[in-house]
């Protein structure tokens, strides 16, 4: 009764959290900073990429390295916070997608990443500019921070800026404890026992009257161990693992929807037109199946790619402030680099899995598959990886779930201790990352269904407040870039603008001038 009592109450909240009106603000947001920054994701494409991805292969660039002991390079921050979102989402979120809105969904998907680029890169830019230095030495920002010393220093707005700081701080760990943990290590467990069958540990224990999978609660206490050796180590220990897994895990992923693509590189045409065309309902039968065909593929794409990318969130800046980055428009710009990693590459690819390997009819949109979600993935793999009896293409999913959704754990952890630390200080995160970890068997042995529901609802309230601090601070970004883009493009000698705080802003102009001569 009383859970049927919370169910009824949150889904109603994750009605309006996860509406449309809430997908037109978060979409409404990209379009007003993409407007306002002149299309910066557009015009300044190629030093976007030669600052980012492009600095990688650079010897010796600053990309990759740190010299300050407490801080990450832009890279592990750029890792650390693809580790929190190329997650699960990339796999089940496009299969539900597709499933519930047809093809047409990929299209809007594109377009929410193409805007999410520039919420994405104002959320760093912010980060960077508004972040301090803890008792530790470590950089420390993010939207509580933005919106406590950003929006909170306008005039009349220091107690909004503080309730908005607090409301996001919290939502933040309470999402970290669902959506970043024991959903994640519930779809691993789950995953795992039932790909990689053991039927030795197929065994139920009874704990009082709660009954328990033997497997699982092994799953789970490993998991426990390894996530605990690295998240209590903190940001560096984390940023070091996810350097490694990150780049691999996603390679290892790309490379085997590229040999999916390669194969069925003929129809590339055929999937690409059903796309577009159910995009705009050309393939409905008219009337008011037109209007519902393009609801539906509007709603689900704009609805898995903010869940895919997180742009709107003010997730992952926590971790890109963290980065030994001086300007705060180069962070910003991985930001940019992140959502197209993410969304349009990712994304993508699972989808021209799905939707070449013959799961969907494009002809009609409908699915000739009974499989949903990873299944379906899985499914689509195994067309192309498949050996005899071995379903070499499924095994891969669920390795490729296994290491998603482990990264976006270790991603989640940081987040919510940062969102701790902002409450409760510095000293305190300890007791954050044990909890934390020992809530991971938890995830591996329960039926979280609630659980998963609630929490997709705490991550959408995190959006409001950021959301909110992030447009009333456009502003502050416009200035940032224009100072930016007139010192790197028309050598113009202006001041440049890195702190909003004025021993930040003189201690990291030597730091600059350092990297300049």
């Amino acid at each position: 009764m009383i859970l049927d009592m919370i169910a009824n109450v949150n889904g109603a909240i994750n009605g309006v959290v996860w509406g449309i009106p809430m997908l037109v603000l978060i979409i409404g947001t990209g379009i007003y900073l993409t407007v306002r920054t002149k299309f910066f994701q557009l015009t300044r494409a190629g030093h976007v990429g030669e600052n980012t991805i492009g600095g990688v292969f650079k010897k010796g660039h600053s990309v990759k390295n740190s010299s300050e002991k407490a801080s990450i390079s832009q890279f592990q921050a750029l890792c650390t916070a693809l580790a929190a979102t190329i997650g699960v989402g990339n796999i089940a979120g496009v299969a539900a997608a597709i499933a519930a809105g047809g093809p047409g969904t990929i299209f809007w998907m594109w377009l929410s990443a193409f805007f999410g680029m520039m919420t994405n890169y104002s959320e760093n830019v912010l980060g960077i500019y508004y972040r301090r230095k803890n008792s530790h030495g470590e950089w420390c920002g993010g939207a509580m921070y933005y919106l406590r010393d950003g929006l909170g220093s306008k005039n009349g707005c220091s107690v909004i800026g503080k309730v908005l700081a607090v409301l996001f701080s919290l939502f933040c760990i309470l999402a970290s404890f669902g959506i970043g943990n024991m959903s994640q290590v519930n779809t691993i467990s789950s995953n795992t026992t039932s790909v990689f069958k053991i039927e030795a540990l197929n065994r139920t224990l009874m704990f009082g009257s709660t009954e328990i999978n033997l497997y699982a609660l092994i799953v789970g206490i490993v998991l426990m161990i390894l996530a605990g050796l690295v998240v209590v180590g903190g940001i560096k220990r984390i940023a070091q693992v996810t350097e490694k897994v990150v780049p691999f895990m996603a390679c290892a992923y790309i490379l085997g929807a590229l040999v999916i693509f390669v194969i069925n590189i003929g129809k590339i045409g055929e999937v690409f037109t059903s796309i577009f065309s159910f995009a705009f309902g050309f393939r409905a039968l008219g009337g008011a199946a037109v209007g519902l065909a393009v609801k539906n593929a509007v709603t689900w794409g704009f609805k898995r790619g903010v869940f895919s990318n997180e742009a709107g969130l003010g997730s992952s800046v926590m971790v890109h402030s963290a980065s030994n980055v001086v300007e705060p428009v180069k962070q910003g710009m991985w930001g940019i680099f992140e959502v197209f990693a993410d969304t349009i590459v990712v994304c993508t690819l699972t989808a021209f899995s799905i939707l070449s390997t013959g799961l969907i009819d494009l002809h009609t949109g409908e699915m000739l598959s009974a499989n949903e979600q990873t299944a379906l993935v899985s499914e689509a793999f195994g067309t192309v990886f498949n050996f005899g009896s071995v379903n070499v293409g499924g095994i891969f999913i669920a390795i490729a779930v296994l290491l998603f959704a482990f990264s976006t754990v270790l991603g989640w952890s940081y987040y919510g201790t940062k969102a701790w630390e902002f409450l409760f200080g510095t000293k305190a995160t300890i007791i954050y990352k044990v909890v934390f970890v020992v809530f991971i068997v938890f995830g591996a042995t329960m039926n979280l269904d609630l659980a998963w529901d609630i929490s997709d609802t705490f991550n959408g309230l995190m959006a409001l407040p950021n959301l909110i601090g992030v447009l009333v601070l456009s502003g502050t970004v416009i200035k940032i870039t224009n100072n930016y883009v007139a010192r790197i493009f028309k050598g113009s000698k202006e001041k440049p603008m890195i702190s909003a705080f004025e021993d930040i802003q003189k201690e990291q102009e030597i730091k600059l001038a350092q990297e300049q001569n």
